[in-house]
């Protein structure tokens, strides 16, 4: 898990919590969400810096030999740091690639080798991120959620088990709603994408980034695009003001 701060304020530390054991408890690993409460929020008051993020790994624990079925009696770690992080928001550059990832991609987990292959098959490209479709149909980016304007409307790729239930993606879509902002969370294909005046990624550290080019799929991105300003100005407000 990442857990952002900013100003000293955890960002939805509950919301990262809920989703941890969510994860862990999908992968029967037994964890004790109280002790990895105060462990992470010793972690943010260590840091030098008043705003950062923490990453915080649970694995299963040690076994005695290497094997696909692991021991019931295994006691699990865990492993965490903190960084200081200045959550400065930067346009991306990104490439559309093929999704290769495993069929759970909605459990938070370390099992990243598709995402890694991607994304540093678009860094050799200098780009900043992937779009990953499965059969045309968009699914996430290597590291974060998609969204696009189209006609007026904000649309997102809705949760499945190839998406990551990404909380900086719950907390824009909860305040697009307060807004009565519309937005669709559907099934949407690489033509619709192509079609977007806009696009943006979400995560805990890139907050709302603005895509400004896709190398490999036609497209015509505006920078200016009101519904992208008025997500990033709400999102920001409320988080990083």
């Amino acid at each position: 898990e990442v857990v952002p701060f900013y100003k000293s304020n955890i960002i939805a530390f509950n919301l990262h919590m809920q989703r941890l054991f969510n994860s862990a408890e999908a992968l029967s690993i037994n964890v004790n969400i109280e002790n990895i409460e105060k462990e992470i929020k010793k972690l943010i008051s260590s840091c030098e810096t008043q705003s950062g993020y923490v990453y915080y790994q649970v694995t299963r624990g040690v076994d005695s030999v290497r094997s696909h079925m692991y021991s019931n009696s295994l006691e699990v770690e865990t492993f965490g740091y903190v960084l200081p992080f200045s959550f400065k928001s930067k346009s991306l550059r990104v490439m559309i690639c093929e999704d290769i990832r495993w069929g759970r991609c909605d459990i938070k987990s370390t099992s990243l080798l598709g995402n890694v292959m991607s994304m540093n098959s678009s860094q050799d490209k200098e780009c900043d991120e992937v779009i990953m479709h499965k059969d045309n149909v968009l699914t996430e980016a290597g590291a974060s959620n998609v969204f696009f304007t189209k006609n007026d409307v904000i649309c997102t790729p809705k949760l499945s088990k190839s998406i990551l239930p990404g909380i900086t993606r719950s907390l824009l879509i909860d305040e697009l709603n307060k807004a009565k902002i519309p937005i669709i969370e559907g099934v949407f294909s690489l033509e619709d994408l192509s079609k977007a005046n806009a696009v943006w990624l979400t995560s805990s550290t890139k907050g709302i980034s603005l895509v400004d080019e896709i190398i490999n799929l036609e497209s015509t991105l505006k920078i200016n695009d009101p519904l992208f300003i008025k997500s990033k100005s709400l999102f920001d407000n409320k988080f990083f003001s």
